[in-house]
């Protein structure tokens, strides 16, 4: 019996999502939660898995478009069925269809470079690092031995079986430096080669012609010699700008313009600021830390403030609340969102029930979500349900920020750099290590006494730690 195949939501406030990539083609078999296609929403980029094994029986949504939650989007099927209907389908006319696809490539690809989406692989015009048969061979050796496909395939074989170890923004970006995508590594599932990879690729070629006029060398030149990689600075990496540029916007980036825009106009938004002493924390922080590694958990000041705000919600749970409509909702649980910055955008993870988790548990918790999220592994449930977000511009050197709501939410947190500073302790100077932390909050709702109660908790309970609690 066929299983039809929807887009999920990934998100409560998310109502629409595009496909990026099919991982499978139709008539490809497909097990029960093997990863079928790629969606790009405001919250999360993600890989989604097949709800049934069989056979990618049917397509209905292509690469790029943008369609509503739950639509059906393919189609499963059961393993005979695919394997019939291409029996009834002769030879001659396959080869004749593919014949035509292949005249009409041009045009098509011409067409998606414009909007931004599809094949970035002109089948027209080879890639000039791949124009020798001598590169096309040792690409097509390359993907044997990375995949355990035979040695004998042809130029067609060797261009389809690249363009499903990418996704069109990085065949996009490939034709448009005249990369050949079969020279990268890629660091993505099955070798996949992703956007940080091919970037980096550019980058590392770029580096050794930089002092040439720009322009002049309009192919890449072969891999740099053995020494130090100039890769760009960790700070570079999100954007990955090319001066002179015009690139559109990512389909998350968008989202999460409609959706802040949403939230200014929605939200009273109003922001208060303490100033936390963290010397408490950071001697418990370093008597800890080794005994947290052997558990498999990284412990971080952002756990200390995770477990402070968790506290504090529950002593003021009208932070922890949300708006609907003319009613307020007391939610039961604490569920934290933690802001992951990653290089295509913003994501924010979800531990259900923080409140119920000790500092260990939300240590480890912490670690596993975000490195999930920069892998693309959430699931749709682990982007939802949020009470209460915190995002952390301290750790790129901020000292604090004014963070805008997530909706429904009432509240954020920001989380500014710790770093030593002199204050002063019983009227004497000293060096201790301090930041700032900055609610912002909805007015409609929560009031500055009660933004006040809720930081003076957290202050508290960071600046007088108990140790036994660690």
């Amino acid at each position: 019996m066929p299983t039809d195949v929807v887009m999920p939501q990934m998100g409560e406030s998310i109502a629409e999502g595009t496909i990026v990539r099919w991982i499978k083609k139709v008539g490809d078999q497909v097990a029960r939660d093997e990863p079928l296609f790629e969606i790009s929403t405001d919250k999360v980029d993600a890989e989604i898995p097949s709800p049934a094994a069989g056979v990618l029986a049917e397509i209905r949504v292509k690469e790029g478009e943008t369609v509503p939650v739950n639509s059906v989007v393919a189609v499963i099927g059961q393993a005979g069925e695919h394997a019939a209907k291409a029996a009834e389908t002769p030879a001659g006319d396959a080869a004749g269809a593919a014949a035509s696809s292949a005249r009409s490539e041009p045009a098509t690809a011409s067409s998606a470079q414009a909007d931004g989406i599809g094949p970035a692989v002109d089948r027209s015009e080879p890639p000039a690092a791949a124009s020798s048969p001598a590169a096309t061979v040792e690409g097509r050796h390359q993907l044997s031995s990375e995949m355990g496909a035979p040695v004998t395939r042809g130029p067609e074989d060797l261009e389809d079986r690249l363009r499903q170890r990418s996704s069109p923004l990085v065949r996009k970006i490939a034709k448009d430096h005249q990369v050949d995508i079969s020279q990268i590594r890629g660091s993505g599932i099955a070798g996949r080669v992703t956007k940080r990879d091919i970037l980096d690729f550019i980058a590392e070629a770029d580096a050794p012609r930089s002092a040439g006029p720009e322009g002049s060398s309009p192919v890449p030149p072969p891999a740099p010699p053995p020494g130090p990689e100039s890769r760009p600075a960790p700070g570079a990496a999100p954007g990955r700008a090319v001066p002179g540029q015009v690139q559109p916007m990512s389909v998350m980036r968008k989202k999460i313009a409609e959706h802040m825009i949403m939230s200014r106009r929605t939200s009273a938004h109003v922001h208060s600021v303490f100033e936390v002493n963290f010397t408490r924390v950071a001697e418990i922080r370093q008597a800890k830390k080794a005994e947290y590694e052997l558990a498999g958990a990284k412990l971080t000041y952002l756990s200390f403030i995770i477990k402070a705000v968790v506290d504090a919600l529950r002593a003021v749970p009208v932070v922890n609340a949300s708006i609907d409509g003319d009613n307020v909702v007391y939610h039961p649980d604490v569920n934290l969102g933690i802001a992951v910055a990653l290089d295509w955008g913003l994501i924010v993870p979800v531990i259900k029930k923080a409140d119920e988790r000790n500092l260990l548990g939300l240590s480890r918790a912490v670690v596993d979500v975000a490195a999930r999220a920069r892998a693309r592994q959430l699931k749709p449930d682990e982007v939802t349900g949020g009470t209460f977000t915190i995002t952390n511009p301290g750790v790129f050197g901020a000292l604090f920020g004014m963070p805008i709501i997530s909706q429904p939410q009432v509240a954020i947190l920001g989380v500014g750099h710790i770093e030593k500073r002199p204050v002063v302790i019983d009227d004497a100077i000293a060096i201790r290590p301090m930041a700032y932390l900055t609610l912002g909050y909805d007015h409609r709702l929560i009031d500055g006494a009660i933004a006040d109660q809720f930081l003076s908790h957290v202050k508290h309970k960071l600046e007088n730690w108990d140790p036994t609690q660690a």
